[in-house]
């Protein structure tokens, strides 16, 4: 199985734009992250975690030109607004798209782009093929997921586990039910906002506590915001099992 880190970072903190911090005015291509997102590939098979406003960049970036499915772990727009960039995969592949939710993020999507569920269907919309998450695994094609319920804050939010590697993004709590199914990883991803507490995702500290209590392989820090500072820097303080990713990390497993 191969993953592709497309985007590591946040929408969290001062536009790059108007920011003259350190991290947003780094040389360094490590600091320069798109909104999180991973691309799964494995027999034949790919899908794409979350759809953020950068999709369309990341899938020309990686010349990514197969698309099974998406799977959406919330609704929040950092993570769906590039939803209506898959009408180019109906059209390459001249099929709907597959993708995977919970059914209150399917209403959020409907709320958020009518026209693509609408009764009577504009030319050349994006096409979907809805798959309701319903709490157990099911399988795409060749992979195996199991969602995992993670809170982000007060919303439900859902990670996955495909074989051994995890991916929990914009979370800052998970049950001792729900962490049972994230042991024995080779790889765990997991967010990481910045070193001071926040009301909804997990800060540094935190991350780490995580991942020493789980004990993955590896573990990756995603959902960076620019607060956390340089890559190279925060890799100095990180222990030896744990690392920062950075858009277009790959990884096999």
């Amino acid at each position: 199985m191969k993953i592709t880190f497309l985007g590591t970072g946040t929408s969290q903190g001062v536009p790059v734009i108007a920011c003259k911090c350190k991290t947003c005015t780094s040389s360094d291509p490590r600091d320069n992250r798109l909104r999180s997102s991973v691309l799964v590939e494995s027999e034949g098979t790919s899908l794409v975690i979350d759809t953020g406003p950068d999709f369309r960049q990341q899938m020309l970036r990686h010349r990514v030109e197969k698309l099974d499915a998406v799977l959406f772990t919330h609704e929040h727009r950092d993570h769906i607004a590039g939803l209506d960039d898959i009408r180019a995969f109906n059209f390459i592949q001249q099929q709907a798209m597959d993708v995977y939710a919970e059914e209150r993020v399917f209403r959020a999507l409907n709320y958020e782009f009518p026209y693509i569920f609408a009764e009577k269907k504009y030319p050349g919309i994006p096409q979907l093929t809805m798959n309701v998450i319903a709490g157990t695994h099911f399988s795409i094609k060749s992979l195996l997921i199991e969602p995992v319920r993670v809170m982000h804050y007060r919303l439900p939010v859902l990670g996955f586990r495909i074989g051994n590697f995890a991916y929990i993004t914009d979370a800052n709590y998970i049950s001792e039910e729900e962490m049972k199914k994230l042991r024995g990883l080779d790889i765990l991803v997991i967010n990481a906002l910045r070193r001071e507490k926040h009301i909804s995702h997990y800060n540094l500290p935190q991350a780490l506590e995580v991942i020493q209590e789980l004990k993955p392989e590896m573990g990756y820090l995603t959902h960076l915001s620019h607060q956390i500072g340089l890559h190279a820097e925060l890799m100095e303080e990180l222990p030896e099992n744990v690392t920062v990713a950075f858009d277009g990390l790959e990884l096999s497993i």
